[in-house]
C-alpha cells in the first residue's frame, strides 16, 4: 500500500502525513517555502513539482526509502472532530470548489434527494437552515463511515485516526503529532528540530485557507450545531480521534485538547 497522503520536502528535511481539514494547505506551503524560499503560486494541492508527494510516481521511491530508514523527522497535525466535520460540511458540501463547480459532481444532488439537505446558493447569499442541514449531513457521513453507503467515506470526513494509521501500519513512525488549535507552537517544534535550506519565520507565514470565501459563513457557534443525537453520531464516527488526540467529547464548545498526545499509545493502537 505504501504511504498514501504523504508529502516530503525535496531536501528531505521533513516528512508530513496529510490529514485533510487540518491546516494541510498551510503546512504544505511552509514545506515548499523551506526548500525554495518562496511560496507555491496557487493551491499547494495542485503542485506537481517542488515537493515530493506519494501520489506522484517520481516521489514514491524517495519517500518510501526515507520513511523506512527514518532519515527525516516525520509529523502530522490533527483537529477537533467537531470543528473538522463542520468545516467539511461548509467547504465540501455547501461551498463552490476551485473549479467553479460543486464538490464531486453529483454528490450534492444526491444529498438533497436522499437526505433532504439544503446547501444554499451563492446567488442568494447562501441562505438556508444551517443547523438542520448540517445534522442531516451528519447522518449521511455516519452512513458512509459505518455502512459505506451510499458511498465510501470521503477523505475530508473520514476519521483522522484512519489517515494517521496508514503511515504507521506501513512502517512509518511519527516524531511529532500536534494540534491545529495550537498550530504555531506545534509547527515551531518541528521546524526547530530540522535543518532547512531557507529559514522559516512562522510569525510571517500567512494562513493558506484554500476553502475560505467559497461558501456560506458559519452563522452559529459550534455547539449550536450539535444536539444529543448529533453528538452521538460524532462519537460513533470519531471515538478513536477523541481518545487518542485528547479532545473533549462532552463539550463541543471547547475546541482545545484536554491532555497531551501519547505518541507510544498512538503507535500501539493505530499500528495493530
Amino acid at each position: 500500500m505504501g504511504f498514501p497522503g504523504t508529502w516530503m520536502t525535496e531536501s528531505e528535511s521533513m516528512v508530513y502525513r496529510v490529514v485533510p481539514k487540518c491546516a494541510c494547505s498551510t503546512i504544505g506551503q511552509i514545506m515548499f517555502y523551506s526548500d525554495h524560499g518562496r511560496f507555491y503560486d496557487g493551491d499547494i494541492h495542485d503542485a506537481e513539482s517542488g515537493l515530493h508527494k506519494w501520489a506522484q510516481d517520481r516521489s514514491k521511491e524517495p519517500i518510501a526509502d526515507n520513511i523506512r530508514n527514518r532519515r527525516s523527522l516525520a509529523f502530522t497535525c490533527v483537529r477537533n472532530p467537531y470543528t473538522r466535520i463542520l468545516s467539511s460540511f461548509f467547504d465540501k458540501i455547501c461551498g463552490i470548489q476551485r473549479n467553479g463547480r460543486r464538490y464531486r459532481g453529483n454528490l450534492v444532488p444526491l444529498l438533497i434527494q436522499k437526505y433532504g439537505i439544503e446547501v444554499g446558493d451563492p446567488e442568494t447569499g447562501f441562505e438556508f437552515d444551517q443547523i438542520r442541514s448540517f445534522r442531516r449531513f451528519l447522518l449521511f457521513a455516519r452512513d458512509t463511515i459505518r455502512y459505506r453507503r451510499p458511498m465510501d467515506p470521503d477523505i475530508h470526513w473520514s476519521a483522522m485516526s484512519g489517515h494517521v494509521s496508514t503511515f504507521i501500519c506501513n512502517g512509518g513512525r511519527y516524531d511529532r503529532i500536534f494540534w491545529t488549535e495550537a498550530f504555531n507552537e506545534g509547527m515551531q517544534i518541528v521546524l526547530d528540530a530540522v535543518e532547512t535550506p531557507h529559514p522559516v519565520t512562522l510569525a510571517e507565514i500567512p494562513r493558506f485557507n484554500e476553502s475560505e470565501g467559497h461558501g456560506p459563513k458559519r452563522a452559529h457557534p459550534v455547539e449550536a450545531y450539535f444536539d444529543d443525537l448529533s453528538m452521538h453520531l460524532v462519537y460513533e464516527m470519531y471515538k478513536t480521534d477523541f481518545d487518542l488526540f485528547r479532545y473533549d467529547f462532552d463539550d463541543p464548545s471547547n475546541k482545545m485538547p484536554v491532555g497531551e498526545i501519547d505518541l507510544d499509545e498512538v503507535h500501539a493502537k493505530l499500528g495493530e
